[in-house]
C-alpha cells in the first residue's frame, strides 16, 4: 500500500501544480477514479471544474472527451450512431464521444431527461447498446459530470435513478484570498496545463484499482456502514432512504481512501469522512426540512451522530 501511496502522491502533486486548492475534491476524484465510479461535480460557473477534469485526463495519459449537454442534444450525439456503407452495404458504427477514457459531460442538467437516460447503462454497465448490438468501452472509464446549483432555468433536474448512479457528488466552492491570488500568478502569462506531463501508466492505474478493492474491512465496519444507511430511510426529514448502492459506494470508496492513506485496512474516520459525498445525493429530503433550511449534507451529518460504533 505504501507503493500504491507513493504513486497516487505523484498524480495529486501533477493535478495541483495546475489546480490551486481543492485539496478535498481532488482526493475525492482520486477515490472516485480508483473505485471505477462516476462523480457529479456541482457547482457555479467559473471555478476551474473542466480544467480539473483536463488536467486528470493529462495526468493520466487518458483519451478525453468533452460532451457540452445542450436541450437539442441527441443520445446518438453522446453513443454514436450506425451508418450505411453505400460501398460495402453494410451498416458501420460510428462511435461517439462516450468511447474514451475519461469523459466531461458539462452542465448535465441542460439536456433532457431522454439523452440523460442514454448513460445509464455505460454508467452501470461499462458498455452502450446500438441497434441491439453491444460495444465494451474503453478501460479505465470515468464519468465526470458538472451541474450549476444556482442557474435552473431551461435546465432538466436529474431524476433519482440517475443521481443515484453517481458514485461521489462533490463542490468546490470559492477559493480564499491566498489561492485566487496564486491562480493570477500563475495565469498571468500561460496555462500551466500546456506543460503537464502523464504520471504514470495505464497498467499501472487498472493494477492500482485491483488492489484497493482487496484493501481490508472489519465486519464491525461493514454492520456501522449498514446502520448509517439504514437511518437514513427512517429519518423523520428524508421522504427517501439510501438504497443498497449506497451501502456499496461507502464501503468501495472506504476501501480506496484507505489506500490513499498507505493503510491495508479501513478504519472508522474513512466512512465518516466519505459518508457526505456518498449519501447525500442519494436522498430525498421532505419539505419540512427545506422549510428549516436543512440539507442532504445537514441530515447525513445528523445520522452519524445518531448511529454507534461498535468495534
Amino acid at each position: 500500500m505504501k507503493a500504491i501511496q507513493e504513486l497516487l502522491e505523484k498524480l495529486r502533486q501533477n493535478i495541483h501544480t495546475v489546480i490551486v486548492g481543492k485539496t478535498e475534491v481532488v482526493e475525492l476524484i482520486m477515490i472516485s477514479l480508483l473505485c471505477r465510479g462516476h462523480m457529479l461535480l456541482e457547482d457555479v460557473p467559473g471555478m476551474g471544474k473542466t480544467m480539473l477534469v483536463r488536467t486528470l485526463a493529462k495526468s493520466l495519459g487518458c483519451a478525453f472527451k468533452r460532451i457540452q449537454f445542450t436541450p437539442d442534444l441527441l443520445p446518438s450525439d453522446i453513443l454514436g450512431v450506425s451508418i450505411y456503407n453505400q460501398k460495402t452495404h453494410e451498416f458501420e458504427f460510428r462511435p461517439g464521444p462516450v468511447m474514451a477514457q475519461i469523459v466531461l459531460a458539462d452542465e448535465i442538467n441542460r439536456t433532457s431527461p431522454r439523452t440523460q437516460a442514454s448513460l445509464l447503462e455505460c454508467m452501470e454497465e461499462d458498455q452502450i447498446t446500438i441497434d441491439g448490438v453491444g460495444y465494451k468501452l474503453p478501460k479505465p472509464f470515468l464519468i465526470l459530470a458538472t451541474q450549476n446549483p444556482i442557474e435552473y432555468e431551461g435546465t432538466f433536474p436529474l431524476p433519482e435513478a440517475q443521481m443515484d448512479r453517481f458514485l461521489i457528488k462533490a463542490h468546490l466552492g470559492y477559493p480564499s484570498y491566498e489561492e485566487e491570488m496564486e491562480i493570477l500568478d500563475r495565469l498571468e502569462k500561460r496555462h500551466p496545463i500546456t506543460d503537464i506531463k502523464q504520471v504514470f501508466d495505464l497498467s499501472e492505474l487498472i493494477n492500482l484499482q485491483e488492489k484497493v478493492a482487496n484493501v481490508h474491512i472489519d465486519e464491525s465496519l461493514k454492520d456501522y456502514i449498514v446502520k448509517i444507511v439504514q437511518v437514513t430511510r427512517r429519518h423523520p426529514e428524508v421522504a427517501l432512504g439510501a438504497s443498497p448502492r449506497g451501502s456499496l459506494a461507502l464501503m468501495k470508496t472506504s476501501k480506496a481512501k484507505a489506500g490513499l492513506a498507505g493503510r491495508e485496512f479501513v478504519i472508522p474516520d474513512d466512512i465518516k469522512f466519505l459518508a457526505g459525498s456518498t449519501l447525500a445525493h442519494r436522498i430525498v429530503l421532505k419539505p419540512e426540512a427545506h422549510l428549516k433550511g436543512k440539507n442532504a449534507e445537514e441530515i447525513i451529518n445528523e445520522v452519524l451522530t445518531q448511529v454507534p460504533l461498535d468495534i
